[in-house]
């Protein structure tokens, strides 16, 4: 007999199956990078399944914001699966230095677990600058993350029953919100399948190893991403193709944008850069809800999907593009394809409905300075780590270099080489913090000796900082660059706009929970997306994550206990 089995008997056989309010499953939906105004600018566009669904039938927090200062893809992710800040759950960035191993290190990456698919790895080293080199391992897995997860207390009330997953484009959309307890999918550019890792399986499940010998992706070999809806009917016509848009090799930056040959070394690449990443995100979900039976019986499960195509071209062509408006009304089918697909299979009535984003984003300076504004690009030259280490030679008169990188937002010190000459750390940070201000685009810098001994100002900035804050893994010097103002650099491409400062527009995000006798309600009060695991922690009448810090969102949870 099943665990799950035998839990259902003696549920039943003690009458205390779960209440009425009790989703039987919790569908978690992360739109990466959604800032949390697109939604609206395009609400009249929208059909009337996805986006206005929510927003008709939902409670939606207008006023959302993360309250830390690097807003990148694991910190929201992980922020979102554990209620807590990074200070806490420990995913201070995408990337991060390793002091032990002396080596930038990839959030989740765990060479303990190995991929299941041989060729579905990634680079064994990823060039970062000159100087410095990302060591990286084919494992994945959760272990890194210092709190737990909602999903993790899911099954830990369920004794395991429960039915867990997460899937996404990126392993770090994936695997924070499946937790330690469930399963996680994301999409391998190399491999052009959906693959994981060991530490969830020893071999793919039969549904899995189906679906990638599909051939899904041959539907979209020789074919473009072209506009959904006649061009007269967009509000951004005017905006295509222009010139600070990223030009993607063979993608180009106007409509159509080609995803070239099933043999061309781009072909994945450019199918997460577009709608088609979100599309085959959609396809996958689907084939696991039908081969898992997720939402079958009182046990609540719980499913995270992440759709990420919003992210990359926000990267590559900005929030304010014609392809941004046309993937959002894209990504809106494909939310009503999915609330559709859930509601025939297990009920809108008995899922619980969540929606959120990692982080928002900015607007791309080009875009600006074309309404008039004066905004430029960072220039990367100054924050290499051979100019830091040269300006600080002067600064400081030190015949050495002291700064091992720079890694937005981190500049890491050599601490071993700086003890070993007698300095003192704590001086030496705030040296590099003041020489940093110095420069226009920097609006200010925190020495992490501070940071730690709570010695900041007392203002909104610094309080975020110190909410990124980890002692192991966070850097010397925290940097915050000036409103709109970055370094346009994604994954060593240089892009139209990057995300991860602490200024409204990359924490604002939407947050919105709908379906199981959810009652729709539009709530304009400052919330956080910490709240959103206590809250649904709350409904399903569970332990909160350990590291949680926020709090229930009473405009969901009052009309559910009260009906």
């Amino acid at each position: 007999m099943s665990k799950r089995l035998l839990l259902l008997l003696l549920l039943s056989a003690l009458g205390s199956a779960p209440a009425l309010a009790q989703p039987r499953l919790v569908l978690q939906i992360t739109v990466d990078q959604l800032r949390g105004d697109l939604p609206w600018r395009h609400m009249d566009q929208f059909g009337k399944g996805g986006f206005r669904y929510l927003a008709d039938k939902g409670v939606w927090f207008t006023s959302a914001a993360y309250q830390h200062a690097n807003t990148e893809t694991i910190v929201g992710h992980a922020s979102l699966a554990t209620g807590t800040v990074p200070a806490v759950h420990g995913m201070v960035g995408n990337i991060w230095f390793d002091r032990d191993s002396n080596e930038l290190v990839y959030n989740i990456e765990d060479s303990r677990y190995s991929l299941l698919s041989a060729d579905a790895g990634v680079d064994k080293a990823r060039e970062i600058d000159p100087t410095q080199r990302v060591a990286t391992t084919d494992g994945r897995s959760p272990r890194g993350m210092l709190s737990s997860t909602f999903s993790d207390e899911l099954a830990n009330r369920y004794g395991g029953a429960s039915k867990i997953f997460g899937v996404s484009v990126k392993d770090r959309g994936a695997v924070p919100l499946a937790g330690r307890s469930g399963k996680a999918f994301w999409f391998s550019k190399s491999s052009g399948n959906f693959v994981t890792s060991d530490f969830y399986y020893n071999a793919y499940p039969d549904w899995v190893a189906e679906w990638n010998g599909a051939g899904k992706l041959n539907e979209y070999a020789g074919n473009s991403w072209t506009l959904l809806n006649s061009p007269e009917s967009y509000q951004r016509l005017s905006e295509d193709n222009s010139p600070w848009e990223t030009d993607f090799p063979g993608f180009n930056r106007t409509f159509p944008h080609s995803w070239g040959a099933r043999d061309d070394k781009y072909f994945t690449t450019l199918l997460t850069v577009s709608p088609a990443g979100d599309e085959l995100t959609l396809d996958f979900v689907k084939a696991l809800v039908n081969a898992e039976d997720l939402g079958q019986d009182e046990i609540p499960d719980f499913l995270s999907v992440s759709f990420s195509s919003t992210d990359y071209i926000g990267h590559l062509f900005g929030s304010s593009s014609l392809e941004m408006e046309d993937n959002l009304l894209r990504l809106d089918r494909i939310l009503a394809e999915l609330l559709s697909f859930i509601d025939k299979k297990v009920g809108l009535e008995n899922t619980l409905i969540v929606l959120s984003a990692d982080h928002g984003g900015p607007e791309v300076p080009g875009y600006l300075r074309s309404l008039g504004d004066h905004v430029e690009h960072v220039d990367p030259e100054y924050f290499d780590t051979a100019a830091l280490n040269k300006a600080l030679r002067q600064t400081l008169g030190v015949d050495v270099d002291l700064v091992k990188t720079f890694f937005t937002p981190y500049v890491y010190l050599d601490q071993q080489l700086i003890a070993a000459k007698g300095l003192d750390l704590a001086e030496i940070q705030r040296e590099v913090a003041q020489l940093l201000i110095q420069r226009p685009e920097v609006f200010t810098a925190f020495a992490g000796s501070d940071i730690a001994a709570g010695l900041l100002p007392d203002n909104p900035i610094a309080k975020m900082a110190a909410a990124n804050y980890l002692l192991q893994r966070s850097g010397d010097v925290h940097v915050v660059f000036g409103s709109q103002e970055f370094i346009a650099d994604f994954d060593g491409l240089t892009v139209a706009a990057t995300h991860g400062s602490p200024w409204h527009y990359d924490r604002h995000v939407p947050i919105v929970f709908a379906g199981n006798g959810v009652k729709p309600a539009r709530v304009s009060r400052a919330v956080t997306p910490y709240d959103i695991a206590s809250t649904m922690a709350n409904i399903l009448e569970i332990e909160e994550p350990s590291g949680s810090v926020g709090e229930v969102l009473v405009e969901v949870v009052q009309p559910l206990k009260t009906r």
